[in-house]
Parts: structure tokens; sequence; C-alpha cells
């Protein structure tokens, strides 16, 4: 079976294994999902992340992150681009979750990246998601 929205799947899993504070997951592998979680290590919302192969499959375990009192670094995790309605942005108006207390994962001819390296960069691209 296909899916038609990998990114909202892998979204969807971040978001219920955070809200039942479990310490990691497994989420079948693409190019795009290992990048878009290479941002979220870089942006400090999760531990950390590897990339495994299980009888041809690859798929990526996921660490999450939580404070000492056990609450959850990512409060908030959003798709905002979709198959159905591509959301794009310039760089000057790349979006500030919470007034710039979140990130904006972005889609760029350079890469995937937060949308605050894409305004340094002074690249646009496809909104991917949000998160704070």
């Amino acid at each position: 079976m296909s899916m038609t929205d990998p990114v909202a799947d892998l979204l969807t899993r971040i978001r219920n294994s955070n809200g039942e504070r479990h310490e990691k997951l497994d989420v079948p592998a693409s190019r795009l999902k290992a990048n878009v979680v290479r941002v979220l290590k870089e942006e400090g919302y999760i531990k950390n992340f590897r990339l495994h192969r299980d009888e041809g499959k690859p798929f990526i375990k996921i660490y999450l992150k939580y404070t000492e009192k056990g609450e959850p670094i990512i409060n908030g995790i959003r798709r905002v681009s979709s198959p159905g309605l591509r959301q794009y942005a310039g760089y000057e108006k790349m979006p500030r979750p919470l007034s710039g207390a979140g990130i904006a994962i972005v889609s760029t001819s350079r890469g995937v990246m937060s949308s605050q390296k894409a305004r340094q960069a002074k690249v646009g691209g496809e909104i991917l998601c949000e998160v704070w």
C-alpha cells in the first residue's frame, strides 16, 4: 500500500510517541524524512536518530528528547504543505512559528533546512512543517 503523504505520517508518529512519552520510535525511511529528522536534531528537538536496515527495508530510529521533569521538548508539530496544496514562501516571507520561538522546516534548492537558515542563505522553498 502506498502512502499519500509520508511526511505527515512521520510527523504524526512523532506527535503520538511524544504524547505517550516513548523514548524512541521507528519510521520507514526515505531521503526526505531523514533530512527532516536531521533538521529536528540540529535544532535540538530530538536527541538523536539512526538509519537502519532490517530485512532489506530501511527505517529511521528516532530518539525523542524530554526535559528533566519529563515534559516533551516538542510541544507542537504541524504539517503546512500537503500533496494537495503546496505552500511556498520566499526568504523574506518565511514563517516564524510562535513569533520565533519555533521553527519551520523548508525544502529549498539547497536542501532541507530550518526557515532561519533559509532566511540567512536567502533562499525560498516549500514549507514542509512547523515545530514548537
